[in-house]
This record gives structure tokens, C-alpha cells and sequence, in this order.
């Protein structure tokens, strides 16, 4: 949400406070009634009770707190996550009351926008276990004060981040929980590649957890994957029954970086990510990387640049990320030998250029990408909206996929507003500075325009192609 937003939540609470006290017109004890329970057990799922957001509006204005957190409790989630703010989130200290008092053993995190002393000490006192700060809201002298008060209760520490501001205020204090939200304050928009961008500045021992945008298991396992320590699932809990369950069932965090958290770990270069595709030799990869490329791409379907699992295999180590191309069939899976590259770390990632589904791509989501080559803007709208969080945009030609050398058609870029722009498609050294400024992609790919010859990179082209780009970066 947009920080005016954020700031206008905080003023008509903090106006309501004034006139109803920090309890808001609710009975809370004047001592805490509950155990207090581990923040974040095993499972690390944290699913949410609320009847509406400022973003979406009614999810369920109905909704029973204690039923909610019965459902959640058998499906063996044991951290829920309570939105008491009443005025935009339809959220009480009543909700939170009744939910720690039906289930003494839950975790239960008050969400809502905390600001004040007494803030903490009625949330001690309500029963809930942990707080959330969101680092927006407050000041650094104010974000210190509030958690050092809730840590002296006894009360875990949520601290919402969204921004580098936000985790300059985080690394002062180096909160053992951070939540990192993948909603940008100042677009409204939702981005699930942001969160990553945040948690590559943490650089203390801190459970990270990956906030908003959960609607389905495999977008959950995709944070997982990206080495979160757990989730918070909030609308998508509330309208699936079946979703907390199948997310305690199926969350494992993974220990090793994989190639979405690799590609957006901080870089040395500002601008677009760089690919140079079509590479077909050892000499051709090294000068990508000493120019400063980000991204490898090699060939795997038939084409003039197509390359061996054999000669992918011999090259030796080097920093960029390694990507295959693949075509494949509607229900066609991944041929074994390319299989084996992405098991052995051979290659970090494929980009599926064929003709696979959506729910294909869903289940790799982890470890590849979509190119697609539209003619029109609607054959984009099946890849909008789904994980993997990019998709890439090539040039369409009737007669073969990707090496066209051709450009996308400006109408189709036009359309593409409601996520970051990966673009391939005729991009070479002569146009490659226009692009970047007018579409300003998040990431470029080159293939055609940078050779000699089919399959033969030209090295004076692949430096003077980086090297525009981060020219004509701003």
C-alpha cells in the first residue's frame, strides 16, 4: 500500500485511540490471563485471520476469529496471525482475545499499525505472543523504543520491511524475525521478486519471512525454495479451507541458493540484468563475463546455436548464471540429460521457448522461466499473475523461436505495465540504449545482433552491448 496510505491508517487509529484508549473500547485484562507461546514453531507457516484489506476489500466480513483459528489449528498450523485494526481491516483486540483464549498453546501475532507505548503493553496484556512493527511507519528513535519495550515483556518482534530505508532501521536493531512484504508502499502493486531484492541486504542471523501473495502450495514452496525460513499466508488462507493444510504438509525451507535468489543478490553493475544468449564457446562465455553480463544463455532445441549437455558440462566455473533453452511439447517433461545439467548445477535455471502450459511452468517456477513470442498483447495475459514472477518477451517470427534479430512490437511493450519487462528480440548494440530508456526493462537478452556468425559472438560487440546498457541506465 501506498506510504499515504499507510500514514492516513495510523492517523484515524491513532484518533480513535484518543478517544476510546489504547484497549479501544475493549475489555482487556489488566494482566495477561494467557501462557505465552514460541513465536514461529515448527511448521514455520503463519496463516492470518482478517474480514477485509484496504487492497481487496470484503474477504470474509463474516468470518467467526475462534472458527478461523480451529481450522488453521487442525490443519497443524501453530503460529496464526491476528489483524486487530478495526477501521480498514475489520480486526479487533476482541478477535485476538478470544482466538489466545480458545487456544492458549498458539503463537498469535497482533497485526496492526503499533505506534505507542501503550500499544505493546495492551497487546502483552490482550495475550498476544508477538508483535508486528512495520519499519515505515515509525521513526528509527520510535522503532527502537517500541521494540525494546516489547522485547522486555517478553513479546517477539515482527519487524516489517519493505524498503532499503526500511532495512537501514532493521540491520540497527538486527531483529531476530523479520517479515519482509512483497507489497510495494509506494505502487500498491504486488511483486513477489521484491522480498528477495530485501533479503539479499540481511546480513545478520534473522528468521526471514516471506509476507502477502500466497495463494497456492507452489507459490509458498517457491519462497521456500528461495531459502525463506517461513511464510505468512493472508487472504488465501481465509477464502481456501484447504490451503493451510496442504501448506503445512508441503513447506521445507531449502539451504542453498537457488537461482531467482542468485539472480537478485546485490550487483557491483546498477541497471538491467544482462543475458547473452546463444553462446556456443568457452572464449565467447568468459569475455560475457569479464563484460559484466549476468546471464548465460545456451541452446538446447534445435536452432544454429544449438549446444551439447556435453560441451555445457566441460566449461569451467565462472559468475554468471547459466541458462538452457528449451522447447517442449504441451505435456512433454524435461528430457533426462537436461535434467541431470540442473541436478548437477551444469546449469542454474531453463527457459522453456515452446509450447508448455502455464501449470507446467507453475511447478518449476523454482528453477526456470517463460519466453513467450506474442503477436498480439492478449497472448500475454495466461503468463500475468503467475509464478515464476517473470516471464520473458521475444519477438514473434512464424518460422522458428528466439534468433530472430527482430524487435518486439511497441504495442505489445505498451501492455506490459503491471510487472518489471524482460525483453528479448532484436536488441544489439545500435538500439539497445534507446530501449532501456524508453521501457526501462528489468532485464535484456541478446542473441543474434551480438555474432559474427551464427553460433560466433563477436567480442566487440558483447562490450560495447554491456557497456550501453549501463550507459543508458539513469
Amino acid at each position: 500500500m501506498k506510504k499515504g496510505i499507510l500514514f492516513d491508517i495510523l492517523e484515524k487509529r491513532l484518533e480513535t485511540m484518543g478517544r476510546l484508549g489504547p484497549e479501544f473500547g475493549h475489555p482487556v485484562p489488566e494482566r495477561r490471563q494467557v501462557p505465552v507461546s514460541f513465536f514461529l514453531r515448527q511448521p514455520p507457516v503463519i496463516c492470518e485471520i482478517k474480514r477485509r484489506s484496504p487492497s481487496r476489500g470484503d474477504i470474509d466480513p463474516d468470518l467467526d476469529p475462534v472458527e478461523m483459528a480451529r481450522r488453521y489449528y487442525e490443519a497443524g498450523v501453530r503460529t496464526v496471525s491476528v489483524l486487530t485494526e478495526e477501521d480498514r481491516f475489520g480486526g479487533s483486540l476482541a478477535d485476538l482475545m478470544a482466538v489466545k483464549n480458545a487456544f492458549p498453546d498458539l503463537a498469535v501475532l497482533r497485526k496492526d499499525f503499533l505506534s505507542t507505548e501503550e500499544d505493546i503493553v495492551v497487546s502483552w496484556r490482550a495475550g498476544a505472543d508477538a508483535i508486528l512493527l512495520i519499519a515505515a511507519l515509525l521513526d528509527q528513535k520510535t522503532l527502537t523504543e517500541r521494540y525494546n519495550e516489547a522485547r522486555r515483556l517478553g513479546l517477539a518482534v515482527l519487524m516489517e520491511v519493505h524498503d532499503r530505508e526500511d532495512m537501514a532501521k532493521a540491520r540497527r536493531l538486527r531483529p531476530r524475525f523479520l517479515g519482509i512484504n512483497c507489497r510495494d508502499l509506494a505502487t500498491f502493486r504486488v511483486d513477489p521478486v521484491l522480498p528477495l531484492k530485501i533479503r539479499s541486504l540481511v546480513d545478520w542471523n534473522a528468521q526471514v519471512i516471506y509476507e502477502s501473495g500466497i495463494f497456492e502450495p507452489y507459490q509458498a514452496n517457491w519462497t521456500a525454495l528461495n531459502q525463506f525460513h517461513g511464510v505468512l499466508v493472508g487472504e488465501g488462507a481465509v477464502r481456501d479451507p484447504q490451503l493451510a493444510r496442504k501448506l503445512v504438509a508441503t513447506y521445507r525451507p531449502w539451504p542453498r541458493p537457488s537461482f531467482w535468489s542468485r539472480l537478485y543478490a546485490p550487483k557491483v553493475n546498477p541497471g538491467p540484468l544482462v543475458k547473452i544468449c546463444g553462446i556456443t564457446r568457452e572464449t565467447d562465455l568468459k569475455l560475457a563475463e569479464q563484460a559484466g553480463a549476468d546471464i548465460a544463455g545456451f541452446v538446447l532445441a534445435p536452432s544454429p546455436r544449438q549446444v551439447s549437455p556435453v560441451f555445457i558440462r566441460s566449461l569451467g566455473g565462472c559468475s554468471l548464471l547459466k541458462v538452457g533453452v528449451v522447447q517442449l511439447g504441451p505435456d512433454q517433461p524435461i528430457p533426462p540429460p537436461i535434467e541431470e545439467l540442473l541436478e548437477e548445477g551444469s546449469l542454474d535455471a531453463l527457459q522453456f521457448h515452446g509450447e508448455e502450459t502455464p501449470d507446467f511452468v507453475k511447478i518449476q517456477a523454482h528453477r526456470a522461466y517463460k519466453a513467450i513470442s506474442p503477436q498480439t498483447a492478449i497472448e500475454c495475459d495466461p503468463w500475468r499473475g503467475i509464478w515464476p514472477p517473470r516471464f520473458l518477451i521475444d519477438a514473434f517470427s512464424p518460422d522458428r523461436k528466439g534468433g530472430t534479430g527482430q524487435r518486439v512490437a511497441d504495442e505489445i511493450l505498451s501492455s506490459i505495465e503491471d510487472q518489471p519487462l524482460w525483453l528479448a528480440g532484436g536488441l544489439g548494440v545500435e538500439n539497445v540504449a534507446e530501449v532501456v530508456q524508453r521501457w526501462k526493462p528489468e532485464l535484456v537478452d541478446a542473441s543474434s545482433r551480438l555474432e559474427k556468425q551464427p553460433g560466433i559472438k563477436d567480442p566487440e560487440k558483447i562490450l560495447r552491448f554491456v557497456e550501453e546498457v549501463r550507459i543508458a541506465f539513469p
